[in-house]
């Protein structure tokens, strides 16, 4: 490793931790912090913890801390093999988007269903001692306790908000964006039309974007290959696309890109998807006296660049590595400062490549059709692309972690 890497201290004291939620963050730190030795408990709402949402993609350092949490050998075995990311626009029958992963099996993305997802950091975090506590909502917290369907629990050294956007414990006020999304999970066609190692997406200007991204296999029907397909629209018409008859939309869908029709299989309706709104903000200091937020309750962006669960999964490894480190401020302050270029870089680009995508812009679409889509194809621009999505443009947590040989794109 070199003479290069101080000497760190190694806290063997074990702490009793809660984690608010039982998301893929709160799972995936659950599973971490309890593989070394700590006590960890997770309270979540729901009777029985499970997943929200349809598809995302795992980019290659989601995938690294998975491995950590000893949950990736079964989202490898579900997870749909991502090479490429791919975008025309119908109007110019113009490609504006290629953006390949790197040649080798570690840089390349992997689709999965949240529930696979999901599934693998459950398992994981039973195999490592995890208590995790269903019908159990965190409400609010006073000092080192947790209120719970308005009970107090605790004392804990430690409480960990992975509540996501709509935590009760994060102080994160976020501003919502303009345009949203419509999920729903369907089955691979046998005859696609598309390669099953790309996300593909197809764009009218940038106010209408319908994708399509292989998702593998859900935990429970191993043998049925998925496909998330989204619609993008503005969030405030997200409730009368829902009201119009499901027969109208999919005639404008079809229009839009006539290969989609394949995945439009018969019986889908309204009922099969669910809306998705964003907002964009982060916390200047994600944590507080004995408490740490990860995930969408520290920061929140567009899911343009497929960051979204990958970052969750990247606080909870930090905040991990921390706590080997260090105990308690000092530990959240290492946390947070890991985290800190990292989350700013994502959150910046994401605010600057959105609109490119999702605006009622006429000037911005232009902009990435003639200029941006051609010098995306010009060395050495691909290769920053591959960076770019594999989540390592910026080193993920580089005061933690020791630096590497750079990795081939």
């Amino acid at each position: 490793m070199g003479a290069w890497r101080r000497t760190v201290k190694v806290h063997n004291m074990k702490l009793n931790i809660a984690i608010a939620g039982a998301g893929i963050g709160g799972l995936a730190a659950a599973a971490l912090l309890a593989r070394d030795g700590h006590k960890v408990r997770v309270f979540d709402k729901f009777d029985a913890p499970r997943p929200v949402g349809s598809g995302l993609v795992m980019q290659p350092v989601g995938l690294d801390v998975l491995h950590a949490a000893d949950a990736a050998e079964e989202v490898m075995a579900r997870g749909a093999p991502i090479t490429r990311m791919f975008g025309d626009e119908v109007d110019r029958n113009r490609e504006v988007l290629s953006v390949r992963y790197g040649a080798s099996r570690d840089r390349q993305g992997l689709g999965i269903h949240r529930s696979a997802l999901f599934q693998a950091l459950h398992d994981a975090a039973g195999r490592a001692g995890v208590m995790v506590e269903a019908s159990s909502p965190v409400d609010g917290r006073d000092g080192a306790y947790v209120s719970v369907a308005g009970r107090r629990v605790g004392p804990f050294d430690l409480i960990v908000d992975a509540l996501g956007a709509s935590s009760t414990l994060s102080p994160l006020r976020s501003r919502p964006l303009p345009y949203g999304a419509v999920w729903a999970t369907v089955p691979w066609p046998d005859a696609a039309p598309f390669a099953p190692d790309q996300l593909t997406q197809r764009y009218r200007k940038a106010d209408r974007m319908l994708g399509v991204l292989p998702v593998g296999t859900r935990h429970d029907a191993p043998d049925r290959p998925l496909a998330a397909i989204f619609y993008s629209l503005k969030s405030d018409a997200i409730d009368a696309h829902f009201a119009r008859p499901f027969a109208e939309w999919a005639v404008e869908a079809r229009a839009l890109w006539p290969q989609f029709s394949a995945f439009l299989p018969d019986g889908l309706s309204h009922g099969d998807f669910t809306a998705a709104r964003y907002t964009h903000g982060s916390l200047r200091r994600p944590y507080g006296d004995r408490i740490a937020h990860i995930g969408d309750a520290a920061h929140r962006a567009s899911p343009q660049l497929g960051q979204g669960a990958n970052m969750a999964l990247l606080d909870a490894r930090a905040l991990q590595l921390a706590l080997r480190r260090a105990r308690g401020e000092e530990a959240l302050r290492l946390y947070s400062g890991a985290r800190r270029w990292h989350v700013a870089a994502y959150q910046a680009l994401s605010a600057s490549f959105t609109p490119q995508y999702q605006s009622d812009s006429t000037v911005l679409p232009v902009l990435r059709d003639t200029v941006l889509a051609p010098l995306s194809r010009t060395w050495p621009v691909p290769r920053i692309l591959t960076r770019l999505v594999c989540g390592d443009l910026v080193p993920p947590m580089p005061a933690l972690t020791p630096r590497a040989a750079p990795r081939r794109g």
